[in-house]
């Protein structure tokens, strides 16, 4: 469906989610806005996606051998890295979506969750742990905000990290951790910005060319400053 707008150029609504979706948290005044399912999706999704990732790092062979401390300290910073890469993520969507008046909440992929564990298992990690959903008649270029939103704060949290990571002392604990976070959010950012759907990518793609280009020229750049300056350390 296509409307005008004030300037009188052309411009395409559509709803991003079905209908059914509309019973989600109404937006309404500042700030973002939470239904207690979301709540409860979310925090299964962190502890879920938190645990993946320190068996990833640790190896199921290993957990017996580690202190309590070294398993505070893994956990920990596999919450980091899921907090930043993962969690702020989808906040961004949300937030952009609920600042454009559209319905928006995050639903986890219990499958997904699932897949994440699994492969964690054997040393890699494949996982999809859901989206955020969202209701609403918006414009081809809101869509593509929306979307461009969540690589872009990943991009800007990795892009920070690696530069205090360049200014750390190399192979210490800090310097690990700072590192760690700082690559998943670089390869969050370049892997959500491929032009596949639904990949946040292809509805960038779609809305903005140059925007797109712009972005994934960035998070490339960006990925390979940290390979060349601090991945063959780790």
């Amino acid at each position: 469906m296509s409307a005008l707008d004030g300037d009188g150029n052309k411009s395409y609504k559509f709803s991003v989610t079905p209908d059914y979706f509309r019973t989600a948290a109404q937006p309404g005044g500042s700030g973002m806005h939470f239904s207690k399912t979301e709540v409860i999706h979310i925090l299964i999704s962190v502890a879920v996606l938190t645990v993946a990732f320190a068996i990833m790092i640790i190896g199921v062979g290993n957990l017996s051998s580690l202190t309590l401390l070294g398993l505070i300290y893994v956990f920990g910073a596999s919450f980091l890295a899921v907090a930043s890469g993962f969690l702020l993520h989808e906040l961004m969507h949300k937030r952009v979506a609920q600042g454009y008046g559209c319905q928006a909440e995050f639903r986890m992929n219990p499958m997904g969750l699932l897949i994440g564990l699994f492969t964690a298992v054997f040393g890699f990690l494949i996982v999809l742990p859901g989206a955020v959903m969202i209701a609403g008649r918006i414009t081809k270029r809101e869509n593509g905000v929306i979307s461009a939103a969540g690589p872009m704060m990943n991009m800007l949290i990795g892009g920070s990290l690696l530069a205090l990571t360049l200014s750390l002392e190399v192979d210490t604990d800090l310097w690990f951790v700072v590192g760690i976070v700082a690559f998943i959010n670089l390869w969050l950012a370049f892997f959500n910005l491929l032009p596949v759907p639904p990949l946040d990518g292809s509805k960038v793609f779609f809305w903005n060319f140059a925007i797109y280009i712009g972005l994934m020229a960035v998070a490339v750049a960006m990925l390979v400053v940290f390979h060349l300056n601090v991945w063959h350390v780790i």
